[in-house]
């Protein structure tokens, strides 16, 4: 297999470097590196999905507090705090679902507070440090997360999926995705069905894109295919990733997820949620209290630039939607096996 090139990557050092990423909305026509000098850059970039993904968002916005601050650096360190507040709460207004974002981001602020006595130019160099653990601790997270994840995906012979949960959504290897690269490689007869996953398709551009730059075998399908894909028993399992979990394992995911959940559940096909330990909300009790992204309609209505519905038709246009604890088989992090999926067991691994 053959690794695509990286999501995200800073270049130079902490005082004139920049974040670059790949400008995943022109995947898989297109291949773009976009540079980002700003945090105003970093905010649009996450706002619009260039970059997405609960992981890389996180990862991208601990780098986009570094070139918010540059223009700080050479101020007194109470002018530079104050940059820093302005920066953390501006990001953390980009994407109100993905919890990685606000995790990252008050690790920042955590750092900086914990960092007394230093000057702007030295607490800068402090966060970077901080930005740089926070990537290289999330590519340990994804090779962590393949290895729990793989056994469950024995002797399958397909295996469904849906959005995006590869090196696109990560700094590393992905979550769900990871466990599938870490099957592939001990089965690579193992075939992959990927959901197209509408409105913004991130399942047959970023997906299908991944898997083919791995030469693991992919075929493409409509949402709305995925229950007879179950019914045919082309797939003995459903391994998706998560955006936030709650601390009873309600799962917030790309919408369509909760309907994958059902279905799964139908057919007696075990469904799988592969996250991050940050990526779980333990301050609440279920997926009730999980916010839920709304955007714009046109996403629905003129997607990709064309008209597909009337003019001044209503939309309902949710990002997410919340897989129930009762329907998930197990969640895969870091840290191991969440099985059976509830509350205590949830803290018990968490906190191992």
């Amino acid at each position: 297999m053959t690794n695509p090139p990286p999501t995200i990557a800073w270049i130079g050092d902490a005082s004139t470097g920049h974040l670059q990423l790949i400008d995943q909305t022109l995947l898989p026509v297109e291949y773009r590196e976009l540079r980002c000098t700003t945090v105003e850059i970093v905010w649009e970039a996450i706002k619009t999905l260039r970059v997405r993904g609960a992981p890389a968002i996180g990862v991208s916005a601990a780098y986009g507090v570094i070139v918010g601050c540059q223009s700080a650096r050479s101020l007194s360190i109470s002018e530079f705090r104050d940059r820093l507040k302005q920066v953390v709460q501006y990001l953390a207004e980009s994407r109100p679902t993905a919890v990685n974002l606000f995790w990252a981001l008050d690790r920042m602020q955590r750092t900086a507070d914990e960092s007394m006595g230093l000057s702007s130019p030295e607490l800068l160099e402090r966060l970077f440090v901080e930005a740089t653990n926070i990537e290289n601790e999330d590519r340990a997270m994804c090779a962590a997360i393949g290895r729990f994840g793989k056994p469950l995906l024995s002797g399958c012979s397909g295996v469904l999926t849906h959005c995006n949960t590869g090196g696109l959504a990560t700094a590393g290897d992905g979550t769900a995705l990871a466990v599938i690269f870490a099957a592939a490689a001990e089965n690579p007869a193992l075939k992959v069905y990927a959901d197209e996953t509408r409105p913004l398709l991130q399942g047959a551009r970023l997906t299908a894109w991944e898997l083919m730059q791995r030469q693991i075998p992919v075929t493409l399908i409509c949402d709305s295919m995925a229950g007879w894909v179950m019914h045919e028993g082309r797939v003995q399992a459903v391994i998706v990733g998560a955006d936030r979990i709650a601390a009873n394992g309600d799962s917030a995911n790309k919408i369509g997820t909760y309907s994958l959940s059902i279905l799964a559940k139908a057919h007696n096909i075990p469904f799988y949620v592969a996250a991050p330990s940050s990526t779980f909300d333990l301050t609440i009790e279920s997926g009730k209290q999980i916010p839920i992204e709304e955007r714009a309609s046109t996403e629905i209505t003129h997607s990709f630039g064309r008209q597909t519905a009337p003019e001044g038709c209503g939309t309902y246009n949710p990002a997410f939607d919340v897989a129930p604890a009762t329907h998930i088989s197990a969640l895969i992090t870091e840290k191991g096996v969440i099985q059976p999926v509830t509350s205590t067991r949830i803290r018990e691994v968490l906190q191992s």
